[in-house]
């Protein structure tokens, strides 16, 4: 009889667990998490109609946490994953997400780096036969909910000029995946480890598709590489997101780039500081969670 109860109650507890991630999951809102991965990128997307994006990994497992928290337990599916360059701190992770989901499709720059997690990365993909599918500025992943993702940069010029031999270092940044998520009249630019030069490639799409940004990812952890005064002018964005790490060896983020978004009166928030940060909308008014 005690064995029975126990049954019938672990029942009504996975019942319970499935009516609550059901509800409170699929809201038919575009949700973007940046998640707290410490001192690296990884921004997971669930669309209106429950497709799962996930835009780099973080530095490690971490981001199982995040995901674990933002799909539903039976869930196990990511329809696109986008890696923006292959630097650690953006790419480990993946090694994780493979074990513990099953991801339809990745995108990537046609970038190689000669690390151990790199080419660990290209096995498991190899392994998985999830093939790699090279993205440029202007090209497109549309949903049928109406949510779209703008490569808004970098052009094959910009890549070959930055990188002639396809290769990237661990040190320097150079070309780096931006992407524009768009749904109805509300947009968010994520830029990942971008410097100034890419930005201003990316800004000519921008300026001339969407014109201002709701959201902003602070490129590059916040570091005075990524980010001028010009851009925040002709952007206008009403949040900038910074994905950094607590006590950072690197100083992310720099108070130069903290004063250009400050001069301007926009709101700042950071993963060192809040943790986990979610924007939740309809397509017209948005809120952080």
């Amino acid at each position: 009889m005690k064995k029975i109860i126990i049954v019938f109650a672990s029942f009504i507890l996975l019942v319970g667990i499935f009516l609550y991630q059901s509800a409170s999951l699929n809201d038919g809102r575009l949700h973007i998490v940046f998640c707290d991965v410490g001192q690296g990128d990884a921004i997971f997307i669930r669309t209106p109609s429950r497709k799962d994006i996930l835009i780099d990994s973080g530095p490690n497992s971490l981001v199982l946490d995040c995901l674990s928290s933002h799909m539903p337990f039976w869930n196990k599916t990511i329809e696109l994953a986008i890696l923006t360059h292959p630097h650690a701190d953006h790419l480990n992770g993946f090694l994780s997400v493979l074990k513990n989901y099953k991801i339809v499709s990745f995108a990537t720059l046609d970038l190689k780096n000669n690390t151990s997690g790199f080419r660990a990365l290209l096995e498991s993909l190899k392994e998985q036969h999830i093939d790699i599918r090279y993205v440029y500025l202007g090209d497109r992943f549309i949903f049928k909910d109406g949510v779209t993702i703008d490569i808004v940069g970098p052009s094959k010029e910009f890549l070959a000029k930055t990188s002639p031999q396809g290769l990237i270092g661990e040190k320097d940044e150079f070309a780096n995946v931006e992407s524009l998520v768009k749904f109805k009249s509300f947009s968010a630019l994520l830029t990942g480890d971008s410097q100034k030069e890419e930005l201003k490639e990316a800004l000519r799409l921008v300026s001339r598709t969407q014109g201002k940004i709701s959201i902003l990812q602070v490129p590059h952890h916040g570091s005075r590489t990524g980010l001028d005064e010009g851009f925040i002018e002709r952007t206008s964005p009403k949040l900038a997101v910074i994905s950094v790490g607590k006590h950072n060896r690197y100083a992310h983020p720099q108070p130069e780039t903290i004063e250009i978004l400050r001069r301007k009166n926009i709101k700042i928030l950071r993963t060192n500081e809040h943790g986990e940060i979610e924007i939740a909308t309809d397509g017209f008014s948005w809120v952080v969670k």
